[in-house]
């Protein structure tokens, strides 16, 4: 699809009639961008959503909103129209809704309108000096935040190119990259994780990779020495992308850059700023961040000057770099001591053979909390008892007894989201269950 061609989507999607909103749970990845720009541009009120959501809970979504709401499976599903009927720019501004993954609770409903996807999408531009001649490649899900800013938008502002996939595949990765050539990857860290396990062939012309959603893994990062790693820090109420690494890579260890089209504010529980490398709330506020959750709930989480609290624990330093310490509901209270998975998962992944460490807390009776490592192997064929071994041995070594973990637990996989996150709500969830 070229950008000529985009100039009559919006008046097939108008056409549809949704004074409610327009779902779109379309598969193919082509079809799904299209028929997200042609509603937004329409001044419709676009909703994103899983292709193989279940009919009841799309029929539970369409309660979400009242008037006339449009199930969009396929590009094919917007009527046609005349094209001349409406342009790019013509119709009033669209919203796109979409409902976070419930990390701090019951699901919410954000909405974002067209000029704060926009802004945020500008400032991803700027940011990654995307240019015409760049080609990006996007295997990540369309129906979050992260794929329609960082990779649709941002493409469309910065004019350039866009190679969508239905899925990330790791045999003939880097092939497939030379032969689209790709300048840049938008990833999260779960698929970086894979390519490691392969010899990185690095083609000519890639200028970076993005990785999001999650912390990126020393080792995993290691194994991309000598490619420019943007890591960055977002969420749905921010439009996405909230911090970013710089390209040429001058970021502390474990940061995730600076603030990039917003603030970012450290605070404590009283409300209070905090100074520099100070551990405490992060508060953000900015012209693409929301000021209230669809329907107003949740409305504690804002304040009077536009500050919407993250959830997020962690510092910025003197410099502006933010390091991300955990969720305020992953922290643990282990006896009145806090403990923050990321120092603990930090030096567990200190190990090279271990590819992924997640630290959550499980009930005790006497302390509250205590914490307990998930292990991921970088090696499937790694001894299960000597990795539990060294690492307890390590943890012994290198962290305050508060910290140690009282179980570390060597598996497969771990459950995630469709980006690739992990969900360590389910991972305490299964705690509460087997004490029951």
């Amino acid at each position: 699809m070229r950008y000529g061609e985009l100039a009559g989507l919006p008046a097939r999607a108008a056409a549809l009639g949704a004074d409610g909103a327009v779902l779109i749970a379309a598969e193919d990845p082509i079809g799904f961008a299209l028929s997200y720009l042609g509603a937004l541009a329409a001044g419709l009120r676009v909703a994103p959503v899983a292709p193989d959501l279940s009919d009841g809970a799309l029929e539970t979504l369409r309660g979400q909103f009242d008037g006339r709401t449009v199930i969009v499976r396929r590009l094919s599903d917007l009527p046609a129209a005349d094209t001349g009927a409406a342009r790019l720019g013509d119709a009033a501004s669209g919203s796109a809704v979409l409902f976070t993954s419930g990390s701090t609770g019951t699901p919410k409903g954000v909405e974002l309108g067209e000029a704060q996807l926009l802004h945020v999408a500008r400032a991803v531009a700027a940011h990654n000096a995307l240019a015409p001649g760049d080609r990006g490649y996007n295997p990540l899900p369309l129906f979050h935040i992260n794929a329609e800013v960082v990779a649709v938008l941002a493409t469309l502002v910065a004019g350039s190119t866009l190679v969508l996939d239905r899925r990330f595949r790791r045999t003939g990765f880097w092939q497939l990259m030379r032969e689209r050539r790709i300048t840049w990857i938008n990833a999260v860290p779960a698929i970086l994780a894979i390519l490691a396990k392969d010899p990185i062939d690095v083609p000519e012309g890639l200028r970076f990779i993005r990785s999001a959603s999650a912390p990126l893994p020393e080792p995993v990062a290691a194994a991309f020495a000598g490619i420019p790693l943007v890591i960055s820090y977002g969420m749905t109420e921010a439009a996405s992308q909230i911090t970013a690494t710089p390209l040429d890579g001058s970021a502390p260890a474990g940061s995730v850059g600076r603030p990039v089209g917003a603030q970012v504010e450290v605070r404590d529980d009283e409300g209070a700023v905090l100074p520099a490398a100070s551990v405490g709330a992060l508060w953000i506020r900015g012209d693409g961040v929301i000021s209230r959750y669809f329907g107003g709930v949740a409305a504690d989480r804002f304040d009077a000057d536009g500050w919407l609290s993250t959830g997020d624990v962690g510092r910025v330093d003197a410099d502006g770099f933010v390091t991300l310490l955990g969720r305020s509901d992953d922290v643990i209270n282990r006896g009145g001591e806090l403990v923050y998975p990321a120092d603990v998962e930090d030096t567990l992944l200190r190990d090279p053979r271990v590819r992924e460490a997640v630290v959550v807390g499980r009930p005790d009776p006497v302390l509250g909390e205590v914490p307990v490592a998930y292990v991921i192997a970088a090696d499937a064929e790694t001894d299960a008892a000597g990795l539990t071994a060294a690492l307890t041995e390590r943890a012994s070594a290198e962290l305050p007894r508060h910290l140690r973990p009282v179980d570390i637990i060597v598996t497969e996989d771990l459950p995630r989201a469709a980006t690739g996150k992990v969900q360590r709500a389910r991972l305490r969830a299964a705690f509460e269950e087997g004490a029951e």
